[in-house]
Formats: C-alpha cells, structure tokens, sequence
C-alpha cells in the first residue's frame, strides 16, 4: 500500500523528470548564444559550410552558370598554371602540367586526370567543387560532376586579361591584382637589366623545330617565351606580324625574311630520336642568318619554353635576361 508519503515522492520524481525531458527538447530548437571565442571550432565549421554553399553568377561561351563563390577542389585540363597563379587549388589537371618545372611544386598533391581530354570517371573520384576546361568535348559528362567552366584557347589573350578572367573564376579579384602587380615590377626590372646589352633596334625571334624537321616562329601569345619577349622586355619582332599569325611556318627559302639578331629555338622531340636538330645546325642557310653568325642562338629546353601560363610568363623574364646578359658576356670577352 502506498502511503500519502509516498505517493507525493513519486509525484515530484516524475515532475522533476519530465521537466528534463522538457529542457531537452527545447535545446534542439533553441537558438545558440553566440560563440565568444572567435576561433571556436564549431564557430569555423558553420562559417566553411555555408560559405561551400554560397554560389555566383560567371559567363561562359556555355552561357551564364552557377558556380562556388570560393571554389576549393578544382580540376582542369590545360589551365592548371593559370588558376595556380591566382591561388586556385587544383587537385586535379592534365598529364603535361606536371612536366612544367613552375608548377611542379604546387601540384605536388594533386593527380593526373589523362591527356588530351580529362577522364571523366577520375575526375568523378576527386569529387571537385569546380571543373574547367579548354576543350568541350565531354563538357556535358563533366557538367554532371560539378559546375563546368569552358573556356576556349584563345580566350584571354594576354597575361593581364588571362590573371583577371581567373582571378574571377576562383573569387579572389585581390590576388590576382597582386600577381600583375609583381609581374609589371618584374617585367620593369628586365628592361632595365637589358640597357646597353640588347640594342634597342635589334630583333628577337621565337623558333621551334618539331622532330619530323618542321621550323616554325611564333609571336607573342603562342608560348615559347613570346608575352616575356615581346611584351614584358619589348623587344622587336623580326618581322611585321601582318597576318597576326602566331605560328607561321618556315622553310629554308623564307626563313632570312624572319631570321633575327637574336633567335631562341625549342627542339620539339618526345622521343628523344631525332636528328632534325642536327641537320638545322649543320645547314647553310641557317649559318648564314646574322645570329648564327654572332653567336646569338639559344637552344633551349621545349618543356621548359612552351608553357604560356601566367607562372611560366613572369619566370621567363628571369631566364631571358640571364641567357642575353650571359652571352653578350661571353661574345665581348671574345673580341
């Protein structure tokens, strides 16, 4: 039998109880004070989420699309050095890009997604929050993994225009401000180490040998050095650029009207089997040109030298000056 006693402890255990019960439920629904330690852990946690929510507007030759506002897992095909310049984090990108001594280091981390188009089931793997590509033709398969920016070779045609269209894409307008900045310091510097060592009238040429003989000249937005020569140094073409070809090809006959005082040569040669190289060098006709004949050929490194991005552009500033200062050394202590 249960006494009065008793039944009043009953009674206010259940009431105690319930009243937890009640606070419980309420703290799923309530409000959180807020955080006063501004580094609270779940303080930055809510902050990352909803800034990975957060989308914009970009337009594209694919038409006006929706991307991350802050974009933190990017793949592409052949702009890795281009959205690496403005600190874009690209964990995934073609098979060439990690053969570019600029980039190397930064792309330490991340993998090779195939050449000459990306795999579209590796990049699935990698789960980006941002893919972009130079090429379209599985744009629709990648546009299904994340949101997709298509933008065609060609579509900044100079470093500043290329730093700003990138610098857009992954949403920071300040660092890519900052990298034209230093290039422009870095390019003043150039043409002041270059006074009294290249004459103001003298000509520069970009040249590439392929491996099946073929001589080509590039101008100055084709890679090969030619924004860092023409633009940055501004230097001279050795020719009028009527046609604004940037890749014209030569044959022995025409290559006096385009040889310059001073002419750099990549050897495109993937197999390393090659004699083409040695054939030019041994040709009449090219030892013949005024640069041959001053000691002005610069042979140079094809993985080194036809990297066009903005990285590549501002460090070959660097290795132009060097090779020109070195070898007007080197021809003066001849005389």
């Amino acid at each position: 039998m249960i006494t009065n006693k008793t039944g009043k402890a009953i009674l206010a255990v259940i009431f105690v109880f319930s009243l937890f019960l009640t606070a419980c439920g309420g703290a799923n629904t309530a409000t959180p004070a807020p955080a006063t330690d501004s580094a609270s852990k779940p303080a930055d946690k809510s902050t990352e989420a909803s800034a990975e929510k957060k989308m914009r507007s970009i337009k594209t030759p694919k038409g006006t699309i929706q991307i991350p506002d802050k974009p933190r897992r990017i793949v592409t095909d052949y702009y890795a050095g281009e959205l690496i310049a403005v600190g874009g984090n690209v964990i995934g990108a073609e098979t060439e890009a990690f053969k570019s001594p600029f980039t190397v280091e930064q792309l330490k981390n991340a993998q090779d997604v195939g050449s000459p188009r990306i795999n579209v089931e590796k990049t699935l793997e990698l789960a980006p929050d941002l893919i972009v590509v130079m090429y379209d033709d599985n744009y629709e398969a990648l546009s299904k993994i994340a949101p997709t920016v298509y933008f065609p070779y060609g579509t900044a045609t100079n470093i500043y225009d290329t730093v700003k269209l990138f610098g857009e894409v992954v949403g920071d307008k300040e660092k890519a401000d900052k990298f034209i900045a230093d290039f422009d310091k870095k390019a003043a510097w150039g043409r002041e180490k270059l006074k009294g060592i290249v004459d103001e009238n003298a000509t520069v040429g970009l040249y590439e040998l392929t491996n099946k003989g073929d001589l080509w000249i590039f101008g100055d937005n084709a890679g090969r050095g030619g924004q860092t020569v023409y633009n940055a140094l501004k230097l001279k073409m050795p020719h009028a650029d009527k046609s604004k070809e940037q890749t014209v090809q030569l044959s022995m006959e025409t290559l006096p009207e385009y040889a310059a005082d001073y002419m750099f040569v990549t050897f495109y040669n993937p197999e390393k089997n090659s004699e083409a190289l040695k054939t030019l060098q041994e040709s009449a006709v090219w030892n013949a040109t005024p640069a041959a004949k001053n000691n002005q050929i610069f042979y140079n490194d094809y993985d080194t030298f036809y990297r066009y991005d903005p990285i590549a552009i501002t460090a070959h500033i660097d290795m132009f000056v060097d090779m020109l200062i070195k070898r007007h050394e080197e021809n003066k202590s001849k005389k």
